[in-house]
Order: C-alpha cells, then sequence, then structure tokens
C-alpha cells in the first residue's frame, strides 16, 4: 500500500513554493486531497507516514496528515502547518491526536474544502505584495482605450514586470489582435466561464499566451460574450496575487461583470478625445463608473477642437488629469505592420513611460 501512494515530487515550477506534503494512506481521501490541491495549482509530495528523507517533513510549506496516519506521526518535529484532515464530523477523539501532533487544525471534509483550496493556494504562491492593477475605459466609441490598455502593458512588460493584460471587453474583437497573437496558443476567456472559487495565480499565469513579454488573457472568436461576475472576480483576484501588474481594458458599460472588475482596480484611466461630444458621453461613462470606482483619472487624447485643452476636458468632468495623448501621425500603420502598441518611440510610448515611472517608483499611483 505505501509504495502505491507515494509519489516523486515533479521539479517546481520557477517563481513557485514546493507543493503541501500529504501524508496519509487513505485512498478516498488523498484522492479529494489530490483534487484540492490541483485546483490550488500545488504539486503535493505524498507519503504514507512520515517521510524519511531529511527535511521533508520539517520543509514543506504545509503537511497535510489524514486522519488514518496521526498515529504513524507522532513523534514528528512539532512545527506550523499541520492540519489534521478526515471527513468523520462526530469523531471524539479528533482533538486528540491533533494535540498529540501539533496540528494547528482540524479540517473535516467537504466542509472544509473551500478553506483549504485558499490555505494550499496561500503557501505555493507566497504571500507577497498584490499587482498594481489599471483599467483602462473608452470615454466614448473608438476613444483608443484598447490601444492605450495594451501599450500600457507592453511597456511595463518591457521594463522586466511581471504583467498581466485582460480584455474585458466580449465585444471588442479580442485584445490580442492588437498585438498579434490571435493564433498564439493558450486560454481564453471562455475557458474560465464557469470559474466561481478560488484561481490559482500560477496556474492563470502559465495557461495564457505569452505575446511581447506579457501574459494576455482575451477573448477568442466563438459567440461567448459574457464574463460572470464569479469568474471576473476569481480570474482578476488571482492575476493580482502574482504581483507586479495587471492591466484591464474595459467596456464603456457597468454590468454586473465589469462592477466586479472595477472593484479590484487601484486606478482607471478614462481616455476622451479633446472634442465636446466626446466629452458629453465620457461625463455618462464616468458618472457609471465612479460608482464603484474611487481613483478614475482622464487621460486626453488629441486632436483638439477649438477652444479645448486637456486641461479643459478635465475640469469639465470633474476628474484629475492623468496626462495628454497627442495626436500620432502613422500610429494605425504602424499597428497594422504586426508591431504592438506603444514601441520604444512616439508620444504613446512616451506617455507609458512616464506613466509607469511614476506609478512603479513611487510605490503606487500618485
Amino acid at each position: 500500500m505505501a509504495g502505491s501512494i507515494t509519489s516523486t515530487r515533479p521539479p517546481a515550477v520557477e517563481g513557485r513554493r514546493d507543493g503541501p506534503l500529504i501524508v496519509t494512506e487513505d485512498m478516498e481521501l488523498l484522492d479529494d486531497l489530490l483534487r484540492l490541491c490541483a485546483a490550488a495549482g500545488a504539486e503535493p509530495d505524498v507519503h504514507h507516514s512520515v517521510p524519511e528523507r531529511r527535511g521533508s517533513w520539517e520543509g514543506a510549506p504545509l503537511v497535510l496528515v489524514g486522519d488514518d496516519a496521526a498515529a504513524r506521526c507522532r513523534g514528528a518535529a512539532r512545527r506550523r502547518g499541520v492540519l489534521l484532515v478526515g471527513r468523520d464530523q462526530d469523531d471524539p477523539d479528533v482533538w486528540r491526536r491533533a494535540v498529540e501532533i501539533g496540528a494547528d487544525c482540524v479540517l473535516r471534509l467537504p466542509d472544509a474544502e473551500s478553506w483549504l483550496v485558499d490555505r494550499i493556494a496561500d503557501v505555493v504562491e507566497g504571500v507577497g505584495r498584490q499587482a498594481l492593477t489599471v483599467g483602462v475605459i473608452g470615454g466614448r466609441g473608438g476613444a483608443g482605450a484598447s490601444t492605450l490598455a495594451c501599450a500600457l502593458a507592453v511597456t511595463a512588460g518591457r521594463t522586466g514586470q511581471r504583467t498581466m493584460l485582460v480584455d474585458g471587453d466580449p465585444l471588442g474583437g479580442g485584445i490580442d489582435v492588437l498585438l498579434g497573437g490571435e493564433q498564439a496558443e493558450g486560454r481564453r476567456w471562455p475557458d474560465f466561464a464557469a470559474s466561481k472559487g478560488r484561481v490559482a495565480g500560477g496556474a492563470l499565469e502559465e495557461s495564457l499566451p505569452e505575446l511581447h513579454a506579457l501574459r494576455v488573457l482575451s477573448w477568442d472568436r466563438s459567440d461567448s460574450v459574457v464574463i460572470p461576475p464569479e469568474a471576473m472576480r476569481s480570474v482578476l483576484a488571482a492575476a493580482r496575487r502574482r504581483g507586479g501588474v495587471v492591466v484591464v481594458d474595459l467596456p464603456r458599460r457597468v454590468d454586473e461583470g465589469v462592477a466586479e472588475a472595477l472593484a479590484q482596480l487601484d486606478l482607471g484611466l478614462l481616455v476622451v478625445p479633446g472634442e465636446l461630444r466626446a466629452v458629453a458621453a465620457a461625463n455618462r461613462v464616468a458618472s457609471a463608473v465612479g460608482m464603484v470606482l474611487q481613483d478614475l483619472r482622464v487621460v486626453v487624447r488629441g486632436p483638439f477642437a477649438a477652444g479645448l485643452d486637456e486641461q479643459w476636458v478635465a475640469d469639465a468632468l470633474g476628474l484629475p488629469l492623468a496626462g495628454e495623448l497627442p495626436a500620432e501621425a502613422g500610429l494605425l500603420a504602424v499597428q497594422d505592420s504586426g508591431a504592438p502598441p506603444g514601441g520604444t518611440r512616439g508620444p504613446l510610448a512616451r506617455f507609458c513611460a512616464a506613466f509607469w515611472d511614476r506609478a512603479l517608483t513611487s510605490g503606487g499611483v500618485s
């Protein structure tokens, strides 16, 4: 029996900690624990008793001891992060066994499954600073929000920041197209549509297409055009836990899914062309977005109508001015050639570089 459930741990994925140590001979319990580890993106090390390999018990980030194995774990070195796991809700001796092995707590499945997945994911991914998360929204159709979102992500990735670009607009045609990656292998939004619980950040990152030194979560070309709010909440939370930078391209309408995204932003950028009708349209967008997002700033894009400038637009909207994007000749031609928005030259590139210089060097968005 011992040989049949002892596994060799695969090489750790770069940037991730080792998975938990599981100690049990209960095959049904083991199946449950392996399923929960998979949900948390963890690769566990499985044994029927305390491992003989030196340091395996002491060095594991988390130890899950099955009820059946508690007696075999007596005498193991006392440490934090030992959990006694079983199914019997009415076992009167469970707390005695927990004390004998120095367990932090006792868990009963299936009731504790959600909590345990979160705990496993926390120790595998580590607890670090969450990603700086910036949303980009067009004040009107054709304002250039998707272009700016791509350029911000490309610029952050080029500086070495761990970067994820999330397409929050199912009707936008797929932001991967702007990056020339519509044929790139990897998962798209429909693959995550049923996500309700915790999504493992490492597994999410590794499953997405990698384009221009960043990971991209976009739409495919199917008819699926809905992001359930639970999926948006779970996926964005996973992306943020990985640290670095997350850029979210958002539509102008605020439905339940978009509201979930807005709630996780550190900062929103409202892109508004410098003309009166755009300002009028942007005012309605800002009103809806502002009901959820506290920090919304305006990026004014040239050219300007007579009598308007960037500060006039910001004042008319009652929003802080994040900056001006001058008209950039040849931008569409550059994108048509396959180059991503926000190359190393031009007003768009300079705006993005200056934005991240302020946001990242100051440790926040000031």
